[in-house]
C-alpha cells in the first residue's frame, strides 16, 4: 500500500450532521476521506474501531494563540517572539484534545501560519484575522485610563479610527494573509475603560470594513454582547457575531434574518468565575463577568429557537486555555449534545467556508477524532480528559507521546 493510508474498521460514525450514527469503515488516502463502507479498501495501517466513535476533527471559532494572559498590555505590547512560541504550545494543546481546526480571531501572522503549514509545529489548521481592529477606548484598547501612553500595532489589537484608516488596516490584513477580519462593536470584559452594553465603532466605519472583507470574498466577525451592539453589527454587514450573551429576542430574529452566525464562548466566563483568582483577574472584570455569565446560555437557547446557525468558540486565555473542552460540555448543557457536536463541526465549518471540513464524507480531508463511546449517549466521551481518545490530522494519527490534555 503507499504511504499516507490508512484504515479504520468497524466504528461507529457521527458524520457531522446526522443524528442517527452508523457503523462503517473509512479508506483514507493523502489526507483525504477516499472510501466509506462496509468494505473498504485495506492499508497497511488499519485501526480497529469496534465499540468506539469516529466524529469530525472538532474547530474552535473562536481561539487566541497569543493570548498568553488576561493582561492586554502583556500580549499586545510584549515580544511577538515569546508569543508565537508560546503560541505554539496552545495550539499543540488544543490539537491534542481534538481540535483539528483553529479561527484566532485576534492575532496571528504569516510567519506562525507558516510554521504550521510547513509542519515545523505540531497544531490545528490554522485561520486567523490578525489584531482585531478597536476603537478608541474600545475593547481592543489596553491603555489604563490612568496611564499617558501611545500604543499602536499590538499583537493581538490595534486601535484604528475612521472609514479610511479602517480600509487601508482591511487591506493590509489580506495582504498578510487574514482568512476574515476582526471588530471590536462593544466593550468586553477584560477591557480596560468601557462599559460592556454600548455599542462601537460607528455605521459608517463598520459598513466600510465589511465592505472591504465582501470584495475580498470574506466577512467580518464582531465581538459584541449587546443587542444594541449586535444589532449595529449585523445591520451594518458583520456575519459572524462573537460571544452574544445579552442577546435577547427579537435581536436573535434579526441574525436568522441576516443569515449571521452566532459564536458563543461560554468556557471563558465560567473559567473566569471559577478560576478569577488564579489568574489575577481585576474586581472590574470579575464585576462584568457576572453581568454576562448566566446569559450566555440563555443566548445560545435563544439562538437556536430563531434558527440562528451556532457556532463554537472557547475565547480561553491564559492558563484557562485547559478548559478548552469543558465549553463543550456547557454548549451542550444549552443545547443538547448532538447540537453541541453540530456547532463544534459542520456549522463551524459552514461559518469559515470549508464544505472539507466539519463532516465525514468522501472528499472530505481526514480530520477526524476517535472517541470511546457515543457522545451523544455518553457526551462525558467529549470532555473528559480521563478517556481515550485518537485525532487524526489529515489521514495522520497524533502522537500521543507527551500528550498534554489537562
Amino acid at each position: 500500500m503507499a504511504a499516507g493510508e490508512l484504515t479504520l474498521d468497524n466504528a461507529l460514525v457521527f458524520d457531522g450532521w446526522s443524528a442517527e450514527l452508523t457503523e462503517t469503515s473509512l479508506f483514507v488516502r493523502d489526507g483525504v476521506i477516499a472510501e466509506i463502507g462496509p468494505a473498504v479498501t485495506r492499508a497497511e495501517r488499519v485501526i480497529d474501531a469496534r465499540g468506539r466513535t469516529v466524529v469530525p476533527g472538532l474547530i474552535d471559532a473562536h481561539f487566541h494563540a497569543y493570548g498568553v494572559s488576561l493582561n492586554n498590555l502583556e500580549f499586545d505590547a510584549g515580544p511577538l517572539s515569546y508569543l508565537a512560541l508560546a503560541g505554539a504550545r496552545r495550539l499543540r494543546r488544543a490539537l491534542h484534545r481534538g481540535f483539528t481546526t483553529v479561527r484566532d480571531v485576534a492575532g496571528g501572522d504569516p510567519g506562525l501560519a507558516r510554521a504550521v503549514t510547513t509542519g515545523l509545529i505540531e497544531a490545528p489548521r490554522y485561520l486567523y484575522t490578525g489584531p482585531a481592529l478597536s476603537q478608541t477606548g474600545g475593547h481592543g484598547d489596553a491603555r489604563p485610563a490612568e496611564h499617558d501612553i501611545c500604543l499602536h500595532g499590538g499583537h493581538m489589537n490595534e486601535v484604528v479610527d475612521g472609514v479610511d484608516d479602517l480600509r487601508v488596516a482591511v487591506r493590509e490584513r489580506f495582504r498578510r494573509g487574514a482568512h476574515a477580519i476582526k471588530i471590536m462593536a462593544s466593550g468586553g470584559v477584560v477591557s480596560p475603560t468601557d462599559p460592556i452594553r454600548p455599542a462601537q465603532y460607528s455605521a459608517e466605519e463598520i459598513a466600510a470594513v465589511t465592505a472591504e472583507a465582501a470584495r475580498r470574498g470574506s466577512y467580518v466577525a464582531a465581538h459584541a454582547y449587546s443587542p444594541e451592539a449586535i444589532r449595529h453589527a449585523v445591520l451594518n454587514g458583520v456575519r459572524s457575531v462573537e460571544h452574544g450573551n445579552l442577546l435577547d429576542e427579537p435581536t436573535a430574529a434579526l441574525l436568522a434574518e441576516h443569515g449571521a452566525y452566532l459564536v458563543p464562548t461560554l468556557a471563558a466566563y465560567d473559567a473566569m468565575n471559577r478560576r478569577g483568582d488564579e489568574v489575577g483577574l481585576p474586581a472590574a472584570g470579575r464585576a462584568k463577568n457576572a453581568e454576562v455569565l448566566d446569559a450566555g446560555r440563555v443566548a445560545v437557547e435563544r439562538a437556536h429557537a430563531a434558527g440562528v446557525p451556532v457556532g463554537f468558540g472557547s475565547d480561553l486565555m491564559g492558563d484557562l486555555e485547559n478548559d478548552q473542552l469543558i465549553g463543550l460540555r456547557l454548549q451542550a448543557e444549552a443545547s443538547g449534545t448532538l447540537a453541541a457536536l453540530r456547532s463544534a463541526t459542520s456549522v463551524n465549518a459552514r461559518l469559515i467556508g470549508r464544505d472539507d471540513l466539519g463532516r465525514i464524507a468522501v472528499g472530505a480531508r481526514a480530520d477526524l477524532l476517535l472517541l470511546d463511546a457515543d457522545p451523544v449517549c455518553d457526551p462525558a466521551a467529549l470532555w473528559d480528559t480521563a478517556r481515550p481518545r485518537l485525532v487524526i490530522r489529515a489521514g495522520t494519527p497524533v502522537p500521543e507521546d507527551g500528550r498534554v490534555l489537562a
